[in-house]
């Protein structure tokens, strides 16, 4: 997903209804290259466009910015595991259509996940708990049908727990390494790491 480039001059335009958005997709891009301690209020509000102080026209910090980025982010990446286990019964078609749909979305946007995965120690304690429980709850989709797999015999791990969790930061790494021009698209991607979570659940 491309987004503004925080580095990119923009045309000051004036405040209106979609203000909030173009600071986000502003602070995305100036978080991802320059992380949050190196990016000041001026630069995301100048790349969205706006005065040096628009920012806190909309937000009391870059913090609050950056935590309400991250916990749409997180709500949006946990309504989409839920919905993607709702589709079937059977856990063997459960993992690998959650892993394949969680390994796409962070390729597609990753950008926006990796700054929403690794900026997370710069949040405030109130806040980094709050997107620490919808990570939780994340992890206890797959862990569920990782944890149903093993009792039904369709799944052998000696540690289903560690095995969810394994499998997830595999997905969330791919916003690290993953770019527009590189050599596999997110569905290539998406469908080998399908394969790669079922091996490690047994399946072959």
């Amino acid at each position: 997903m491309h987004l503004v480039s925080a580095s990119t001059p923009t045309r000051p335009v004036p405040d209106g209804p979609d203000a909030r958005a173009r600071l986000a997709r502003a602070a995305v891009e100036a978080f991802a290259a320059r992380g949050f301690h190196g990016t000041t209020t001026r630069d995301i509000s100048t790349a969205a466009g706006m005065s040096p102080a628009a920012l806190y026209v909309h937000h009391r910090s870059k913090e609050e910015l950056l935590f309400e980025l991250s916990r749409a982010g997180h709500e949006r990446v946990l309504e989409m595991v839920r919905a993607s286990v709702a589709g079937t019964d059977d856990p063997v078609q459960q993992l690998g259509g959650v892993v394949e749909e969680f390994v796409r979305d962070h390729a597609v946007v990753h950008t926006g996940a990796r700054v929403i995965n690794y900026e997370l120690a710069a949040l405030s304690d109130e806040h980094l708990a709050e997107i620490v429980e919808i990570r939780h709850q994340i992890d206890l989709v797959v862990r569920d049908v990782i944890d149903r797999g093993v009792a039904s015999g369709a799944f052998e791990t000696p540690d289903p727990h560690m095995t969810a969790l394994a499998v997830l930061s595999l997905g969330v790494d791919v916003a690290r390494w993953f770019r527009d021009e590189g050599r596999w698209s997110p569905d290539q991607v998406a469908a080998h790491y399908r394969v790669l979570a079922l091996r490690m659940v047994g399946v072959t």
